[in-house]
């Protein structure tokens, strides 16, 4: 009755290294012969009697980092000559013991349960450990609606890739799928697998070319920008996108016209636009009614669209529900007020510079809209 308990969670407490062989007698023949050869490279002669108890189906806690610890220390121990290099090896003897806790079914209903992953780097060492990670994950689970990969690289070997489509592909409830790091413009088949939500920040220098991409959000945060490639992803998305948002560092688009135009041609469901850092002209400006129509949300950050404010409110017909802004004064309130009485549709309005409002201008609008800061517009995903 005592090991079960024992044996649940060996990883999280000090106790001996050698604990970590008791597991070995559980591999497969096959994975038992590459440890023998991983060991015999570091001089180490291990044994694999058979034990009393499969002591793998009893886990119930694994932490990846003391997983890597007990293992160097289990090295370490019995290393004769401890100015070995045996950092490939280590990785070997993780990934086997790794799979091997995946296949116990000791964390099956565990996996189960799961509805947000988060990856960080991934080592070349640790690619096996993570391509068995996402197969167990794909079907274990079909429950998962965020997966957020940090330090995203795009030179991962292929089946990191695959198992990546393969997770995408076996999930019922994603809708948040977002990438950080260093990736090229081809996302090797990823994103053709999504009809969901993507969310690219701070890609490289070169502008961002997304083509032929289907997806219901797009977020791009920190990335420059190609506006001919945004409009194939308009045009191949179609109806099903609702939420566009872009925030750059000032980048002056060449086709700013033709972009929201395209936007509002291809894309006729969008509810959501966020645009941080974009430098329009005021000519996109004054014809500002070729927005959507179907635009509950619009989040504008940044002071470059502060002289041009009274002009979006004037020409703007879309049923706005709440509004982010840099700032107010009376040209913007007067215009404001005008929206207000004639779309009678919304809500609330952020202010970025909200502290710095006078009464007056408060009591004039809030017979009208709401003014609250800038950081509390709120928007369901």
């Amino acid at each position: 009755m005592a090991v079960p308990i024992h044996w649940q969670d060996p990883f999280s407490s000090y106790r001996s290294p050698l604990f970590v062989s008791k597991y070995f007698s559980s591999l497969g023949e096959d994975e038992k012969f590459i440890l023998k050869e991983c060991l015999e490279e570091l001089g180490i002669n291990e044994e694999f009697p058979n034990t009393l108890f499969d002591y793998a189906r009893f886990l119930k806690v694994l932490d990846l980092w003391n997983l890597e610890i007990e293992v160097r220390q289990w090295i370490t121990f019995k290393l004769i000559d401890s100015e070995i290099f045996y950092e490939i090896e280590m990785y070997h003897i993780i990934n086997l013991l790794f799979k091997l806790f995946i296949e116990s079914g000791a964390n099956k209903q565990f996996f189960s349960r799961i509805q947000y992953l988060s990856l960080e780097e991934i080592s070349d060492n640790n690619i096996e450990s993570t391509v068995a990670l996402l197969k167990a994950l794909a079907k274990s689970t079909k429950k998962i609606s965020t997966i957020e990969l940090d330090y995203f690289d795009s030179d991962y070997e292929p089946q990191i890739f695959h198992a990546l489509i393969y997770i995408i592909k076996s999930q019922e409830q994603l809708r948040l799928f977002s990438l950080v790091g260093d990736y090229s413009t081809e996302f090797h088949g990823i994103i053709l697998a999504l009809e969901k939500t993507l969310r690219i920040r701070n890609c490289s220098t070169k502008p961002l070319k997304l083509l032929d991409y289907k997806v219901s959000t797009l977020e791009v945060d920190d990335c420059q920008i190609d506006a001919q490639a945004m409009i194939l992803i308009f045009e191949k998305s179609g109806i099903l996108l609702q939420r566009l948002k872009f925030e750059t560092k000032g980048d002056e688009f060449q086709e700013e016209l033709l972009l929201l135009e395209a936007l509002k041609f291809f894309c006729p469901n969008i509810t959501y636009l966020s645009i941080y850092g974009i430098l329009f002209s005021q000519q996109v400006l004054e014809p500002i009614e070729i927005l959507p129509l179907t635009l509950q949300y619009f989040i504008l950050g940044g002071t470059w669209l502060e002289p041009y404010t009274d002009i979006l409110f004037n020409h703007c017909n879309a049923p706005l529900k709440k509004m982010g802004i840099y700032h107010l004064n009376k040209r913007i309130s007067k215009a404001l007020v005008e929206f207000c009485k004639r779309n009678k549709t919304l809500n609330y309005v952020g202010v970025f510079k909200y502290l710095g409002l006078d009464d007056n201008t408060k009591k004039e609008l809030e017979t009208y809209v709401e003014l609250v800061p800038y950081n509390d517009i709120v928007v369901d995903h």
